[in-house]
């Protein structure tokens, strides 16, 4: 085992006396080319490639002597100090920091980023990436090959954005691109770069990357959310509660009508796309975004036929539209779907057609009573059958039957 592990992050910047100290005594350093060929790595120094974290690792795990890991910006955020800690390695690390590429980034935008949210895009991460910056007006993007400006661009359509894209920080081939979104994806952009989508204002706050929203708590009376269609907020409540929205999730809302859900569904971070044929339905779900300072994206149409161009949702709610709706919903695949009926038969027939595309299939009852505390007078009743489905992994068959 190597008998002392140094993690250097370097920003272009000289290295400090502790860094250059750690590499004169170093036997084995790891890192890109670029880090490689700094003159202070030793010329009798071992040298590692740095491609997987995990492999160089291991190598260092069996070396004899003193290793040096060189890593750009601050190796302790998003960086390789995670995998080196891992406890299959056994490996005890020491840290000496460089200012972070985020930081880096937001500096030569000369922005504060205190509000932003950091998000790391590899080809397997890169639509949840993209939902969170649909979700959020400011997020820094640490991108990599085939997930970089602009993939992010191509999965963005429909929505703007201002891209702050920074290549290469910190060497003499540093460059500093403002773009629309649009444009981005005209372009070819040089590994590594840091993106900076910025979408509209945010304020800084006490917490990063967080806002404290005006309102407390959610699936508010309908009066308090701006609506005026007079949605039951125990059915709001209760359908929210069936999809769990989160950051990195892109929601449908299909007959957002007072926007009332698609606005608590942004709330929870995730990005949400709200459908209505109603192109006054789609102005309130706008309007009740901006006011609770939320941002997302409106489609008018009539669905299932508007359906076919939106990108790939993670969970549903639909508002409207039956059976053609949820079963041209099944086909999309999503993790979770929730909807309602007011009647038995109509809700038999969802269910079916649910339980036919492939989902496990809930249904309850929802009953709730509006009560005047006055005079404990009843107010409002509101019943409806509340039925959700969670994605199974059994064969299809669209003739009635499912697989085995």
């Amino acid at each position: 085992m190597a008998d002392r592990v140094t993690v250097i992050g370097w920003d272009g910047s000289p290295l400090t006396a502790a860094a250059r100290s750690a590499l004169a005594a170093a036997t084995l350093v790891a890192g890109a080319a670029h880090h490689l060929a700094l003159p202070e790595v030793p010329a009798a120094a071992e040298r590692i490639r740095l491609g997987s974290v995990d492999l160089a690792a291991r190598r260092i795990a069996g070396h004899r002597g003193t290793a040096v890991v060189l890593a750009d910006g601050d190796p302790g955020f998003f960086g390789v100090v995670r995998t080196l800690r891992a406890p299959e390695h056994g490996l005890e690390v020491e840290v000496v920091p460089a200012v972070s590429s985020v930081a880096a980034a937001f500096a030569r935008a000369g922005m504060p980023w205190d509000d932003a949210r950091v998000v790391v895009a590899h080809q397997r991460t890169l639509r949840r990436a993209v939902n969170v910056c649909r979700a959020h007006p400011k997020v820094a993007v640490l991108t990599s090959p085939g997930a970089g400006p602009a993939e992010l661009a191509l999965l963005l359509d429909g929505v703007h954005r201002t891209f702050v894209i920074c290549e290469e920080l910190g060497t003499d081939r540093e460059q500093v691109t403002v773009v629309t979104s649009d444009k981005a994806a005209d372009h070819a952009w040089r590994d590594p770069n840091v993106v900076l989508v910025i979408g509209g204002g945010s304020t800084g706050g006490w917490l990063m990357g967080h806002d404290t929203p005006a309102v407390r708590g959610w699936a508010l009376p309908t009066e308090d959310t701006g609506g005026r269609t007079g949605q039951d907020p125990t059915l709001r409540a209760a359908q929210l509660a069936r999809l769990g929205p989160r950051e990195g999730d892109l929601v449908w809302d299909i007959g957002c009508a007072d926007g009332a859900f698609a606005v608590d569904a942004a709330r929870f971070g995730a990005a949400v796309i709200a459908v209505d044929a109603d192109p006054a339905a789609c102005a309130r779900t706008e309007a009740a975004a901006r006011a609770a300072g939320r941002h997302l994206q409106t489609v008018t149409g009539r669905a299932p036929h508007v359906l076919e161009s939106l990108p790939e949702p993670d969970v549903v709610r639909i508002g409207a539209g039956g059976v053609p709706v949820v079963t041209a919903v099944t086909d999309r695949r999503p993790e979770r779907i929730v909807t309602h009926a007011a009647t038995r038969d109509e809700a038999e027939a969802i269910g079916a057609a649910l339980a036919d595309g492939g989902y496990a299939v809930e249904c309850a009852l929802l009953q709730t009573v509006g009560l005047d505390p006055a005079e404990w007078t009843e107010r409002g009743r509101s019943v409806v059958f509340l039925l959700s489905g969670n994605r199974t992994d059994a064969p299809r068959d669209r003739g009635g039957h499912r697989g085995r």
